[in-house]
């Protein structure tokens, strides 16, 4: 009661209570009992409407609570008029299932707004949170790239990426979806860590496509192999050419994007070169890049004079510098 009404002598808009439920923190953290935690809650919580402040209600390691506990608490604090309930995975033990059970169960007996606050240490925090949204709850806690502790809570560029695909219009009327990038930029900038290669959205990888069955299909029409159109998030799609498993269809799109004028019997052996160098060393756009360009280059010189055939060999960029 006391930091509540420091909190709104200072001036605050909203005060958040919070207090462990499950067995582990009644024993080890406070020693309160359901009974005690229900009755002080009460207590503050009309204080605090009372001075007209917000207040939010949230137990700590909700899901490792009692069933009966949590709703006899949720139901005391929602009738004495708290504005929002919060529901916390604090260890991400937590799954889908089971979150969409409790929240459910908890929306036919609250009717003030729903949050929900889940740990990724199982990799359940996009899911549980999605889950929670389906069961009834009105609010997600997030950070940018899910930093937190340990190993984070949900993050809100992969939770975008799913509600993006759950409920389009909705997200993209609501949120501005090309500050994604800028943002987990900053953030990362600020806090000295890496975007994951895999992250949801803008990791380097994330709009990516290698092999040639996808490049084929990608080329042909993008939601083949894409759920999300990177061009909601200010992205570009990028089909790569400088693996072992690339395709011809892809070598043919980046020889257009170069301006030559080669048939596609010719783009097949140039991909045949490109894939017996990616089995022996790692390549670069320029390796690739270099190789088309050293056979255009042949190509002309034959239509000039002799003719190169169809299984002559491209010099790699090692061994052109080297002639």
């Amino acid at each position: 009661m006391d930091d509540a009404k420091k909190a709104i002598e200072a001036g605050v808009d909203g005060v958040d209570l919070v207090i462990g439920t499950s067995s582990y923190l009644q024993k080890y953290s406070h020693g309160k009992t359901i009974e005690l935690i229900t009755k002080t809650a009460v207590e503050v919580i009309e204080y605090v409407k009372s001075k007209g402040v917000e207040v939010r209600f949230s137990s700590e390691d909700s899901f490792r609570s009692d069933l009966v506990d949590l709703l006899t608490l949720y139901k005391a604090v929602d009738k004495a008029g708290v504005h929002r309930v919060g529901v916390a995975d604090t260890v991400g033990g937590a799954t889908p299932r089971m979150v969409y059970q409790l929240i459910s169960t908890l929306r036919s007996v609250v009717g003030c707004d729903i949050e929900t606050h889940f740990h990724d240490d199982t990799g359940c925090a996009v899911g549980n949170a999605i889950s929670a949204l389906e069961g009834g709850a009105t609010h997600v806690d997030t950070s940018v790239l899910g930093i937190g502790e340990r190993n984070g809570i949900t993050p809100l560029g992969a939770l975008m990426a799913r509600m993006v695909v759950s409920a389009p219009e909705y997200t993209k009327s609501k949120y501005n979806l090309k500050m994604l990038k800028d943002i987990e930029e900053y953030v990362a900038s600020c806090v000295q860590v890496n975007i994951p290669f895999n992250n949801p959205i803008t990791g380097a990888t994330a709009f990516t496509h290698k092999a040639g069955i996808h490049a084929k299909a990608i080329l042909a029409n993008p939601s083949t192999y894409e759920i999300i159109d990177p061009a909601l998030f200010g992205l570009s799609r990028y089909i790569s050419i400088t693996s072992r498993i690339t395709g011809w269809n892809a070598v043919k799109s980046r020889v257009i994007q170069l301006g030559y004028d080669i048939s596609d019997d010719h783009i097949k052996t140039i991909t045949a070169k490109i894939k017996q160098l990616g089995d022996i060393r790692p390549l670069a756009i320029d390796d690739t890049d270099s190789i088309i360009h050293a056979y255009n280059v042949q190509l002309r010189e034959g239509n000039a004079g002799q003719a190169a055939p169809t299984s002559q060999a491209v010099p790699t960029p090692v061994e052109a510098g080297s002639q």
